[in-house]
C-alpha cells in the first residue's frame, strides 16, 4: 500500500465569521470571504487548494450575511468536498470560533486552520500537512504549528520570533520577527480551557503555549495577501499574479 493510500487528512476549518468592516461598503451585502479575486471568491480559492490536497472535511464558520456562504458553497460536492457550517449569533473571535467548530470537525488529533481573507494562491497545502507525522511524535506535544511570512506593510513589526521551527513572543539571537498568515495546524489540547459560546482570541493561547515551548512552525515566502481593504482588493484585481 502506498504512503499515499495511508494518507488520512485532517479536517480543515476556514475562518468566514468576521464582518469585514474595513472592507465596507463592499461588505455591507457581501461576506468578505465571497468577495472575488479573478472571479473567484476567496473561499473558492481556499476550497479548490484544500481538495487538491486531498482533504475532504471542511468546516466554515459564518456571522455577518453567514447565509450567503451557505448558498453559495452548499454542502461542497462542486468541490469533491464535504462542507459543515459552524454559524455565530455572536461574535466568538478566532480562538471561540474554533471551540465551537471542533465537535463538527471531530479531529483524530492535529487539524488545519485558514483564515478565509487571506488570499494565498498556490499554497503547498500538500507539504504542511506532511509535517503532522513529526508533530505526532514530537516529545513535547506541540500545540500549533504556525505558517509564517514576511511582515506586509501594513504590519510592518510583525506577531512572532521564529528561530529554526520554533516560535517564540520574545526576541533571540538570530530569531526573525514575521506575522502569522492566519494559516495554521492546531491541536486541541489548545483549546481544552474554552468554553463552547464564549468568546476568545487565539494569541493569548498561543503565548501560553510559547511560553512551554509547544508552538513551532515555519516560513513562508510564496505569494500571500491579507485582503483587508477595498484598495488591496482591486490591487490583487489588476495584477496577474
Amino acid at each position: 500500500m502506498t504512503a499515499a493510500a495511508n494518507f488520512n487528512p485532517p479536517p480543515c476549518l476556514l475562518l468566514a465569521a468576521g464582518r469585514g468592516e474595513r472592507m465596507r461598503p463592499l461588505t455591507d451585502e457581501m461576506p468578505k470571504p465571497l468577495l472575488a479575486i479573478h472571479n473567484k471568491s476567496l473561499l473558492d480559492w481556499h476550497l479548490e487548494a484544500l481538495a487538491k490536497a486531498g482533504i475532504k472535511n471542511v468546516v466554515i464558520n459564518h456571522a455577518w450575511l453567514g447565509e450567503k456562504i451557505e448558498d453559495a458553497l452548499r454542502d461542497g460536492s462542486q468541490f469533491g468536498l464535504q462542507i459543515r457550517y459552524s454559524p455565530e449569533v455572536v461574535a466568538l473571535e478566532t480562538a471561540g470560533g474554533i471551540c465551537k467548530a471542533l465537535p463538527l470537525m471531530n479531529p483524530l488529533d492535529y487539524f488545519l486552520v485558514v483564515n478565509g481573507d487571506v488570499f494565498c494562491p498556490n499554497f503547498p497545502i500538500a507539504q504542511l500537512l506532511e509535517k503532522l507525522a513529526a508533530l505526532r511524535s514530537a516529545p513535547n506535544q506541540v500545540l500549533a504549528y504556525l505558517v509564517m511570512v514576511p511582515n506586509p506593510p501594513q504590519h510592518p513589526n510583525g506577531d512572532f520570533y521564529l528561530k529554526s521551527s520554533h516560535v517564540s513572543d520574545h526576541p533571540s539571537d538570530e530569531a526573525e520577527k514575521l506575522t502569522f498568515s492566519g494559516i495554521g495546524l492546531y491541536h486541541p489540547d489548545l483549546f481544552r480551557g474554552l468554553e463552547i459560546g464564549v468568546p476568545a482570541k487565539l494569541a493569548p493561547l498561543l503565548r501560553d503555549a510559547m511560553k512551554q515551548n509547544r508552538v513551532s512552525g515555519e516560513k513562508y515566502t510564496g505569494p500571500w495577501h491579507d485582503v483587508g481593504t477595498p484598495q488591496r482588493l482591486q490591487e490583487l484585481n489588476a495584477a496577474n499574479e
